[in-house]
């Protein structure tokens, strides 16, 4: 059953693109944000219901207000960045998340970052740049790909205080409650430019009416089935499975939309995979020591 979750929770991560890109066929990119959101809690408060029999709502935490306005963000530049970029852009948020990590672990929080940590980094980075150049000229870069990089960036960001936050509710909440409490605060905050900035962006089709529902429901869903699939496989195994989503979102750009899939963009994920994976790779000789840190990951 871990291993069942695992990959339901990692294949639906790899669906995302498409589904925003579809959406966007029909409704603007703040549109799309609320929908993820608002549908999500949806899915997720019949799950608490089923599961508990109730829902505890919280917004007296600052932790829960800081992952809002993380997920928030994180949710917005990417929906904007995929609806005027390729399917695939999103692959990008994964790798700078962990940069920003690694410099918030390093100089906010003052822990140490052992040099296997930088090295990953730099893979990391090294993945990011080879993807954004993509084999052009500077100025076609610029042109073309350095506006959806940025508002990536900006998106690893907002998903940065947003596992930040997580790090902290987890304390002292379970992990369904705080994603509806921190879900539902996202929905609000969408919902307030959603008079001035929602608009149709074409014809009403069943497939976005579709993407919708997928997101929210890979929003609702998608979290707890990671988490109770670490619950039953083990760290390394989950690191393997989950950064393969990779591969899926390349593929379904490909095959859905015939997005162009160059050397550049299959080297570049590889390398950041490669450095996703030895950052999160544990060792053997520091496995009791991590063991915790691990489990948090």
């Amino acid at each position: 059953m871990g291993y069942f979750l695992l990959f339901l929770a990692t294949l639906s991560w790899s669906f995302v693109g498409i589904l925003v890109k579809t959406a966007s066929g029909m409704v603007d990119s703040t549109t799309i944000t609320f929908a993820r959101f608002a549908l999500g809690i949806v899915f997720l408060g019949i799950l608490l219901l089923l599961k508990d029999g109730k829902i505890k709502l919280r917004g007296n935490m600052k932790w829960i207000w800081l992952g809002a306005l993380g997920k928030t963000c994180n949710y917005f530049f990417e929906n904007l960045a995929l609806s005027i970029g390729y399917s695939y852009g999103n692959i990008l948020v994964g790798p700078i998340q962990t940069v920003i990590l690694l410099l918030v672990s390093a100089f906010y929080f003052k822990e140490h970052v052992s040099t296997r940590g930088w090295m990953a980094a730099a893979l990391c980075i090294g993945g990011v740049l080879m993807i954004s150049w993509n084999g052009l000229p500077l100025h076609q870069m610029l042109a073309s790909n350095g506006l959806t990089t940025i508002l990536f960036m900006f998106s690893a960001v907002g998903t940065t205080f947003h596992v930040l936050s997580q790090k902290m509710l987890i304390q002292s909440m379970d992990a369904e409650n705080m994603n509806f409490s921190v879900f539902f605060w996202c929905s609000l905050l969408m919902a307030l430019p959603l008079p001035v900035q929602a608009h149709a962006t074409g014809p009403v089709t069943g497939w976005a009416i579709v993407a919708l529902i997928g997101l929210g429901l890979i929003t609702g869903l998608s979290f707890n089935w990671f988490a109770q699939a670490l619950k039953r496989v083990s760290f390394s195994v989950a690191v393997i499975v989950s950064n393969s989503g990779v591969l899926f979102t390349i593929a379904w750009s490909y095959l859905f939309f015939h997005d162009p899939i160059t050397v550049y963009i299959i080297g570049g994920a590889g390398i950041f995979v490669a450095g996703l994976l030895l950052l999160n790779w544990p060792l053997k000789q520091s496995v009791r020591i991590n063991k915790g840190k691990q489990a948090e990951a």
